[in-house]
Protein backbone atom coordinates (compact mmCIF):
# COMPACT_ATOMS: atom_id res chain seq x y z
CA UNK A 1 0.00 0.00 0.00
CA UNK A 2 1.86 3.26 -0.85
CA UNK A 3 -0.15 6.59 0.15
CA UNK A 4 0.75 9.50 -1.80
CA UNK A 5 0.83 11.78 1.34
CA UNK A 6 0.29 11.32 4.74
CA UNK A 7 -2.89 12.20 4.52
CA UNK A 8 -3.68 8.60 2.86
CA UNK A 9 -1.32 6.50 5.31
CA UNK A 10 -3.98 5.39 7.93
CA UNK A 11 -5.83 4.18 5.31
CA UNK A 12 -3.40 2.83 3.32
CA UNK A 13 -2.71 0.87 6.70
CA UNK A 14 -6.00 -0.15 7.32
CA UNK A 15 -5.76 -2.05 3.42
CA UNK A 16 -3.07 -3.41 4.24
CA UNK A 17 -3.95 -5.31 7.33
CA UNK A 18 -6.90 -6.28 5.57
CA UNK A 19 -5.16 -8.63 2.59
CA UNK A 20 -2.27 -11.16 3.33
CA UNK A 21 1.09 -10.40 2.04
CA UNK A 22 0.54 -6.55 1.43
CA UNK A 23 2.56 -4.34 3.29
CA UNK A 24 1.89 -0.44 4.25
CA UNK A 25 4.47 2.27 3.59
CA UNK A 26 3.83 5.06 6.34
CA UNK A 27 4.54 8.02 4.64
CA UNK A 28 5.43 11.67 6.65
CA UNK A 29 5.16 13.86 3.58
CA UNK A 30 3.66 14.45 0.23
CA UNK A 31 2.62 18.07 0.45
CA UNK A 32 2.89 21.78 1.77
CA UNK A 33 6.35 21.37 0.23
CA UNK A 34 9.02 23.44 -2.03
CA UNK A 35 9.55 21.89 -4.80
CA UNK A 36 12.91 19.56 -3.73
CA UNK A 37 10.72 18.04 -0.97
CA UNK A 38 8.32 17.35 -3.13
CA UNK A 39 10.76 15.81 -6.02
CA UNK A 40 12.28 13.66 -3.30
CA UNK A 41 9.62 12.30 -1.89
CA UNK A 42 8.18 11.02 -5.44
CA UNK A 43 12.07 9.46 -5.85
CA UNK A 44 11.14 7.81 -2.84
CA UNK A 45 7.75 7.05 -3.80
CA UNK A 46 8.37 5.55 -6.92
CA UNK A 47 11.68 4.12 -6.04
CA UNK A 48 9.41 2.22 -3.71
CA UNK A 49 7.20 0.56 -6.61
CA UNK A 50 10.06 -0.49 -8.47
CA UNK A 51 11.45 -1.97 -5.90
CA UNK A 52 12.03 -5.87 -7.34
CA UNK A 53 10.73 -7.11 -3.81
CA UNK A 54 7.52 -5.54 -4.99
CA UNK A 55 5.04 -7.42 -7.19
CA UNK A 56 2.47 -4.92 -7.28
CA UNK A 57 0.95 -1.10 -5.99
CA UNK A 58 -2.12 -0.15 -4.80
CA UNK A 59 -1.58 3.43 -4.24
CA UNK A 60 -4.21 5.59 -1.84
CA UNK A 61 -3.91 9.65 -2.65
CA UNK A 62 -6.30 12.24 -0.54
CA UNK A 63 -7.25 14.47 -3.74
CA UNK A 64 -5.40 17.68 -2.60
CA UNK A 65 -1.68 16.74 -2.33
CA UNK A 66 0.92 18.15 -4.70
CA UNK A 67 1.10 15.02 -6.62
CA UNK A 68 -2.29 12.95 -6.40
CA UNK A 69 -2.68 9.64 -6.98
CA UNK A 70 -3.52 9.57 -10.65
CA UNK A 71 -0.28 11.47 -11.22
CA UNK A 72 1.59 9.35 -9.21
CA UNK A 73 0.48 6.33 -10.76
CA UNK A 74 1.40 7.22 -14.50
CA UNK A 75 4.87 8.13 -12.85
CA UNK A 76 4.85 4.48 -12.34
CA UNK A 77 3.96 3.16 -15.18
CA UNK A 78 5.97 4.66 -17.22
CA UNK A 79 8.93 2.74 -15.40
CA UNK A 80 7.78 -0.79 -15.02
CA UNK A 81 5.20 -2.86 -15.82
CA UNK A 82 3.42 -4.02 -12.72
CA UNK A 83 -0.18 -3.94 -11.58
CA UNK A 84 -1.13 -0.74 -10.40
CA UNK A 85 -4.18 0.58 -8.84
CA UNK A 86 -5.04 4.11 -7.56
CA UNK A 87 -7.84 5.67 -5.30
CA UNK A 88 -7.99 8.97 -3.53
CA UNK A 89 -9.99 9.51 -0.35
CA UNK A 90 -12.18 12.55 -1.64
CA UNK A 91 -12.77 11.11 -5.07
CA UNK A 92 -14.33 7.94 -3.11
CA UNK A 93 -16.02 9.79 -0.83
CA UNK A 94 -14.47 8.94 2.49
CA UNK A 95 -12.06 6.50 4.32
CA UNK A 96 -14.48 3.53 4.01
CA UNK A 97 -15.64 3.64 0.75
CA UNK A 98 -12.04 3.87 -0.45
CA UNK A 99 -10.73 1.03 1.38
CA UNK A 100 -13.57 -1.72 0.12
CA UNK A 101 -12.53 -0.55 -3.01
CA UNK A 102 -8.77 -1.22 -2.53
CA UNK A 103 -8.71 -4.20 -0.27
CA UNK A 104 -10.51 -5.59 -3.44
CA UNK A 105 -7.83 -4.46 -5.86
CA UNK A 106 -5.07 -5.25 -3.30
CA UNK A 107 -6.46 -9.26 -2.77
CA UNK A 108 -6.84 -9.64 -6.79
CA UNK A 109 -2.78 -8.91 -6.41
CA UNK A 110 -2.04 -10.87 -3.64
CA UNK A 111 -3.53 -13.88 -5.38
CA UNK A 112 -1.95 -13.53 -8.56
CA UNK A 113 1.39 -12.95 -6.90
CA UNK A 114 0.86 -16.17 -5.51
CA UNK A 115 0.99 -18.02 -8.53
CA UNK A 116 4.34 -16.43 -9.10
CA UNK A 117 7.33 -19.25 -8.42
CA UNK A 118 10.99 -18.98 -7.10
CA UNK A 119 13.21 -18.95 -9.47
CA UNK A 120 17.54 -19.14 -8.75
CA UNK A 121 19.18 -15.60 -9.91
CA UNK A 122 22.84 -15.29 -10.31
CA UNK A 123 23.90 -12.82 -7.44
CA UNK A 124 25.50 -10.49 -9.40
CA UNK A 125 22.11 -9.50 -10.08
CA UNK A 126 21.95 -8.64 -5.78
CA UNK A 127 21.49 -5.17 -4.81
CA UNK A 128 22.95 -4.72 -0.86
CA UNK A 129 22.57 -1.63 1.05
CA UNK A 130 25.08 -1.35 3.73
CA UNK A 131 24.26 0.81 6.64
CA UNK A 132 25.34 1.74 10.16
CA UNK A 133 23.88 3.37 13.57
CA UNK A 134 23.72 3.38 17.13
CA UNK A 135 27.71 2.85 16.93
CA UNK A 136 29.90 2.07 19.43
CA UNK A 137 33.90 1.26 19.89
CA UNK A 138 33.10 -2.56 18.05
CA UNK A 139 31.28 -0.95 15.15
CA UNK A 140 34.66 0.42 13.66
CA UNK A 141 36.85 -2.10 14.38
CA UNK A 142 35.06 -5.47 14.49
CA UNK A 143 31.13 -5.78 12.90
CA UNK A 144 32.15 -2.71 10.14
CA UNK A 145 35.43 -4.44 9.20
CA UNK A 146 33.36 -7.95 7.96
CA UNK A 147 30.80 -6.30 6.39
CA UNK A 148 33.36 -4.19 4.39
CA UNK A 149 34.47 -7.94 3.86
CA UNK A 150 31.39 -9.57 2.62
CA UNK A 151 31.40 -5.95 0.22
CA UNK A 152 34.54 -7.00 -1.23
CA UNK A 153 33.24 -11.01 -2.09
CA UNK A 154 30.20 -9.70 -3.34
CA UNK A 155 31.45 -7.46 -5.44
CA UNK A 156 34.26 -9.81 -6.65
CA UNK A 157 31.41 -12.16 -7.52
CA UNK A 158 29.65 -9.14 -9.64
CA UNK A 159 27.49 -8.07 -7.07
CA UNK A 160 26.21 -4.50 -5.98
CA UNK A 161 26.40 -2.74 -3.16
CA UNK A 162 25.51 0.67 -1.55
CA UNK A 163 27.28 2.60 1.36
CA UNK A 164 25.21 5.67 2.59
CA UNK A 165 25.11 8.30 5.28
CA UNK A 166 27.48 10.81 3.34
CA UNK A 167 27.71 13.00 6.58
CA UNK A 168 29.86 9.97 8.70
CA UNK A 169 32.55 10.31 5.23
CA UNK A 170 33.41 13.93 6.92
CA UNK A 171 37.05 13.50 8.21
CA UNK A 172 37.53 10.42 6.49
CA UNK A 173 36.33 11.34 3.10
CA UNK A 174 40.22 11.71 1.71
CA UNK A 175 40.69 8.06 2.62
CA UNK A 176 37.58 7.16 0.72
CA UNK A 177 37.89 8.94 -1.79
CA UNK A 178 41.30 7.12 -2.91
CA UNK A 179 38.85 4.16 -3.39
CA UNK A 180 37.45 6.34 -6.32
CA UNK A 181 37.84 4.27 -9.72
CA UNK A 182 38.98 7.40 -11.63
CA UNK A 183 39.50 11.48 -10.52
CA UNK A 184 35.79 12.34 -11.43
CA UNK A 185 34.47 9.91 -8.44
CA UNK A 186 37.18 11.24 -6.27
CA UNK A 187 36.40 14.78 -6.55
CA UNK A 188 32.69 13.77 -6.52
CA UNK A 189 33.02 12.22 -2.47
CA UNK A 190 34.93 15.15 -1.79
CA UNK A 191 32.20 17.62 -2.98
CA UNK A 192 29.24 15.80 -1.29
CA UNK A 193 31.15 15.99 1.90
CA UNK A 194 32.20 20.15 1.32
CA UNK A 195 28.26 20.87 -0.04
CA UNK A 196 26.91 19.15 3.02
CA UNK A 197 28.97 21.02 5.81
CA UNK A 198 27.76 24.55 3.69
CA UNK A 199 24.25 23.06 3.25
CA UNK A 200 24.34 23.23 7.08
CA UNK A 201 26.48 26.21 7.85
CA UNK A 202 24.16 28.42 5.34
CA UNK A 203 20.99 27.24 7.59
CA UNK A 204 23.33 28.43 10.96
CA UNK A 205 24.01 24.63 12.11
CA UNK A 206 27.00 22.64 12.96
CA UNK A 207 27.08 18.73 11.53
CA UNK A 208 29.64 18.18 14.84
CA UNK A 209 26.78 19.31 16.57
CA UNK A 210 24.66 16.23 16.21
CA UNK A 211 27.26 14.00 15.21
CA UNK A 212 28.67 11.56 17.09
CA UNK A 213 25.15 11.43 18.90
CA UNK A 214 24.97 11.35 22.58
CA UNK A 215 24.75 7.10 22.37
CA UNK A 216 28.05 7.22 20.23
CA UNK A 217 30.00 9.30 22.86
CA UNK A 218 28.56 6.85 25.44
CA UNK A 219 30.25 3.81 23.65
CA UNK A 220 33.31 5.25 22.94
CA UNK A 221 33.40 7.46 20.56
CA UNK A 222 34.66 11.06 20.63
CA UNK A 223 34.28 12.96 17.29
CA UNK A 224 32.70 12.43 13.78
CA UNK A 225 36.38 12.00 12.57
CA UNK A 226 37.17 9.19 14.79
CA UNK A 227 33.42 7.41 14.05
CA UNK A 228 33.84 8.18 10.42
CA UNK A 229 36.66 6.29 9.70
CA UNK A 230 34.89 3.11 11.25
CA UNK A 231 31.73 4.08 9.90
CA UNK A 232 33.13 4.22 5.66
CA UNK A 233 35.44 0.62 6.56
CA UNK A 234 31.82 -1.28 5.98
CA UNK A 235 32.10 -0.17 2.22
CA UNK A 236 35.09 -2.45 1.76
CA UNK A 237 37.91 -1.73 -0.44
CA UNK A 238 36.96 -2.32 -4.33
CA UNK A 239 37.42 0.38 -5.73
CA UNK A 240 34.40 2.95 -6.37
CA UNK A 241 32.29 3.21 -9.40
CA UNK A 242 29.70 5.81 -8.68
CA UNK A 243 28.61 8.50 -6.59
CA UNK A 244 24.15 8.55 -6.49
CA UNK A 245 21.85 11.16 -5.04
CA UNK A 246 19.66 9.92 -2.55
CA UNK A 247 17.25 7.03 -4.39
CA UNK A 248 18.60 6.81 -7.27
CA UNK A 249 19.99 3.62 -8.78
CA UNK A 250 22.69 2.74 -9.69
CA UNK A 251 24.26 2.57 -13.17
CA UNK A 252 27.16 1.00 -12.73
CA UNK A 253 27.97 -2.59 -11.01
CA UNK A 254 29.98 -2.91 -8.20
CA UNK A 255 31.09 -0.85 -4.61
CA UNK A 256 28.94 2.50 -5.20
CA UNK A 257 28.18 5.13 -2.56
CA UNK A 258 24.99 7.68 -1.93
CA UNK A 259 24.83 10.73 -0.86
CA UNK A 260 22.53 10.40 2.36
CA UNK A 261 21.89 12.09 5.97
CA UNK A 262 23.54 9.86 8.81
CA UNK A 263 19.93 9.19 9.97
CA UNK A 264 19.98 5.67 9.68
CA UNK A 265 16.53 5.38 8.99
CA UNK A 266 16.57 7.88 5.88
CA UNK A 267 19.63 6.32 4.42
CA UNK A 268 17.60 2.63 4.60
CA UNK A 269 14.99 4.73 2.59
CA UNK A 270 17.07 6.08 0.24
CA UNK A 271 18.67 2.92 -0.52
CA UNK A 272 15.59 0.69 -0.84
CA UNK A 273 13.92 3.18 -3.02
CA UNK A 274 16.95 2.95 -5.31
CA UNK A 275 15.99 -1.08 -5.64
CA UNK A 276 17.90 -2.67 -2.72
CA UNK A 277 16.40 -6.00 -2.13
CA UNK A 278 18.07 -6.44 1.12
CA UNK A 279 20.29 -4.25 3.82
CA UNK A 280 22.66 -5.05 6.24
CA UNK A 281 22.88 -2.85 9.04
CA UNK A 282 25.96 -3.06 11.95
CA UNK A 283 25.06 -1.91 15.34
CA UNK A 284 27.01 -1.52 18.48
CA UNK A 285 24.23 -0.06 20.81
CA UNK A 286 21.51 -2.16 19.49
CA UNK A 287 18.49 -0.87 17.50
CA UNK A 288 14.72 -2.54 16.23
CA UNK A 289 14.63 -1.18 12.92
CA UNK A 290 13.35 -2.88 9.70
CA UNK A 291 11.56 -1.86 6.55
CA UNK A 292 8.60 -2.80 4.99
CA UNK A 293 10.03 -3.78 1.15
CA UNK A 294 13.74 -5.00 2.05
CA UNK A 295 14.73 -7.20 4.63
CA UNK A 296 17.11 -5.70 7.20
CA UNK A 297 19.74 -8.13 8.81
CA UNK A 298 20.87 -6.15 12.32
CA UNK A 299 24.69 -7.73 13.18
CA UNK A 300 26.65 -6.07 15.96
CA UNK A 301 30.19 -7.09 17.44
CA UNK A 302 28.87 -5.65 21.17
CA UNK A 303 28.43 -9.18 23.15
CA UNK A 304 26.79 -7.04 25.96
CA UNK A 305 24.38 -5.66 22.82
CA UNK A 306 23.64 -8.75 21.49
CA UNK A 307 22.69 -10.33 25.07
CA UNK A 308 20.05 -7.06 25.81
CA UNK A 309 18.86 -7.06 22.28
CA UNK A 310 18.76 -10.81 21.39
CA UNK A 311 15.16 -10.16 19.92
CA UNK A 312 16.39 -7.13 17.38
CA UNK A 313 19.69 -8.65 16.96
CA UNK A 314 20.62 -11.14 13.95
CA UNK A 315 23.73 -11.97 13.65
CA UNK A 316 26.81 -12.03 17.10
CA UNK A 317 30.22 -10.72 15.96
CA UNK A 318 31.51 -10.74 19.19
CA UNK A 319 33.88 -13.35 18.50
CA UNK A 320 35.92 -11.08 17.01
CA UNK A 321 36.63 -9.15 19.76
CA UNK A 322 37.44 -11.82 22.35
CA UNK A 323 39.88 -12.90 19.55
CA UNK A 324 38.11 -16.46 18.82
CA UNK A 325 37.55 -15.70 14.83
CA UNK A 326 39.05 -12.79 12.40
CA UNK A 327 36.61 -10.22 10.45
CA UNK A 328 37.67 -12.14 6.94
CA UNK A 329 36.01 -15.49 8.41
CA UNK A 330 33.01 -13.48 9.81
CA UNK A 331 32.52 -11.14 7.00
CA UNK A 332 32.39 -14.72 4.82
CA UNK A 333 29.91 -15.78 6.92
CA UNK A 334 27.58 -12.97 6.95
CA UNK A 335 28.11 -14.06 2.83
CA UNK A 336 26.23 -17.32 3.71
CA UNK A 337 23.56 -15.47 5.91
CA UNK A 338 22.57 -12.99 2.84
CA UNK A 339 22.91 -15.65 0.28
CA UNK A 340 20.03 -17.50 3.35
CA UNK A 341 17.75 -14.37 3.30
CA UNK A 342 18.00 -14.21 -0.65
CA UNK A 343 16.29 -17.97 0.12
CA UNK A 344 13.54 -16.22 2.40
CA UNK A 345 14.63 -16.54 5.94
CA UNK A 346 13.41 -14.12 7.95
CA UNK A 347 14.65 -11.32 9.43
CA UNK A 348 13.94 -10.48 13.25
CA UNK A 349 12.37 -7.31 12.01
CA UNK A 350 10.61 -8.89 9.33
CA UNK A 351 9.46 -11.16 12.13
CA UNK A 352 7.71 -8.17 13.78
CA UNK A 353 6.58 -6.48 11.10
CA UNK A 354 8.50 -3.21 11.47
CA UNK A 355 8.62 -0.66 8.43
CA UNK A 356 10.65 2.43 9.35
CA UNK A 357 10.18 5.14 6.57
CA UNK A 358 12.13 8.67 6.85
CA UNK A 359 12.38 10.69 3.90
CA UNK A 360 15.03 13.29 4.16
CA UNK A 361 14.05 17.20 3.52
CA UNK A 362 16.01 20.10 2.27
CA UNK A 363 14.52 22.93 4.44
CA UNK A 364 11.16 23.44 6.30
CA UNK A 365 7.56 22.80 5.52
CA UNK A 366 5.79 25.84 3.52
Amino acid sequence: MLPTCACGSETSRIVASQVRGAVNIVFNTGCSDVAANTEMSQKVLTGFACNPNVYGVVIIGLGCETVGHKALAEKIRKMTSKPIAHFGIQDEGGTLKTIEKAVRAAREMAMEAGLQQKEQFDLSELLLGIECGGSDATSGIASNPSVGELSDELVDLGATTIMSESIEWIGGEHVLAKRASDYRIHNDIINVCQAYEEHLKAAGQDCRAGQPTPGNKAGGLSTLDEKSLGCIRKGGTRPITEVLPQAVAPSQKGAVVMDTAGYDISSVTSMVAAGCQAVIFTTGRGTPTGNAIAPVLKVTANEQTYQKMEDNMDVDLSGIIRGEASYQQEGHRLLEIIHNICNGQLTKAEAYGFSDIAVDHVCRYV
